[in-house]
């Protein structure tokens, strides 16, 4: 486990005290299992982590909508983004829903039989709005951009050790283990009280008084205030060159960052760009990326500088779902290279 994190130390269940240790015994109840390496390398950041996790519940967990449809979208929204440890986990999640010939059949490129489940993959792919597509449905699709972000920056790639989750037999079997639970039809809500007391933002008016909908609010909020860690110039050009992004993966190389980062003072660059590594490239995270600006500063800060650029690309995707202006997205969101 110590292998797939990549710049922090977690807080382990055992020694997990107050909104950490809530968040970690809500997540064994309704996942199933506490130790989750997305949410163990939030941990150095309560806030943060509870936001995340009250995200993935109220969209993923709970709610109406048939869990394998929900798992079609975090799937379609992960390979998206090219995170493949998110990649292996919803797999692994969609053999638990029983629904094994869908899961390899993504897995595999193949598009669905259920034109349904056809339909949600595509969306999800390509971040085409849709007057057919509800609170939970974008909810989770905006949960996994925020987290595909923060995996990529901060996790391995391994889901497993020895890559296994690359098995097809892994992953069913393990999907076989979380079946019980992930069948489970949980309560909305029930992850609220773990930010209430948070900093939060106004609902959004696809989400506006359902539980996702509170949970996305507070989300957006806590995650923001991880600007408070960057310079004015280096927190406006972070967000500017989001608010411009077209959904596509940037070109090879990093020469891409110089036009963004060339009005930012010399000592606020290296936040800058890894915010905007974390927002646009977070596969392209690096251990000098991470040096360079971190010095002193602790695994909260880093946390928080990651979630400010994750959230920032996860608002530009929402707009682009909820306007229905995701033509020019669609068409380059799966070009380009991981490297």
């Amino acid at each position: 486990m110590a292998g797939q994190f990549r710049y922090v130390t977690p807080v382990e269940e055992q020694s997990a005290t107050g909104r950490v240790a809530e968040v970690y015994a809500q997540l064994a109840e309704d996942f199933g299992m506490a130790r989750m390496a997305v949410f163990l390398t939030l941990s150095p950041s309560p806030e943060v982590l509870a936001a995340t996790w009250a995200m993935l519940r109220e969209s993923l967990l709970a709610g109406d909508e048939p869990r394998a449809a929900k798992e079609v979208v975090a799937l379609g929204v992960s390979m998206a983004n090219r995170c493949p440890f998110c990649v292996a986990a919803h797999t692994t999640l969609l053999h638990a829903t029983g629904d094994h010939r869908l899961a390899e059949t993504i897995a595999a490129g193949g598009t669905p039989a259920d034109p349904r489940h056809a339909e949600l993959l595509t969306w999800a792919k390509s971040r085409r709005g849709t007057p057919e597509i509800g609170p939970e449905h974008i909810g989770t699709a905006l949960t996994f951009h925020f987290i595909n972000r923060m995996a990529s920056s901060l996790l391995t790639e391994n889901l497993l050790p020895a890559n296994l989750q690359k098995s097809r037999l892994v992953r069913s079997v393990g999907g076989r283990a979380m079946a019980r639970v992930v069948r489970r039809r949980l309560s909305s809500g029930e992850s609220l009280p773990l930010v209430a007391d948070l900093p939060t933002l106004p609902e959004p008016a696809w989400g506006a008084g359902t539980a996702v909908g509170t949970a996305y609010a507070a989300l957006r909020a806590v995650a923001g205030t991880g600007g408070e860690l960057l310079g004015e110039s280096a927190r406006a050009a972070v967000t500017d060159a989001v608010a411009a992004w077209d959904g596509e993966h940037p070109p090879i190389g990093n020469a891409w960052l110089d036009g963004p980062l060339a009005d930012v003072l010399a000592g606020e660059r290296p936040g800058a760009r890894l915010a905007l590594l974390a927002a646009l490239a977070p596969y392209r995270v690096t251990d000098a990326d991470v040096a360079a600006w971190r010095g002193s500063r602790t695994d909260e800060d880093l946390v928080r500088l990651c979630a400010f650029g994750a959230i920032a690309a996860t608002e530009r995707a929402e707009t682009l779902i909820t306007t229905g202006r995701g033509e020019a997205f669609a068409a380059g969101a799966l070009s380009g290279d991981r490297s």
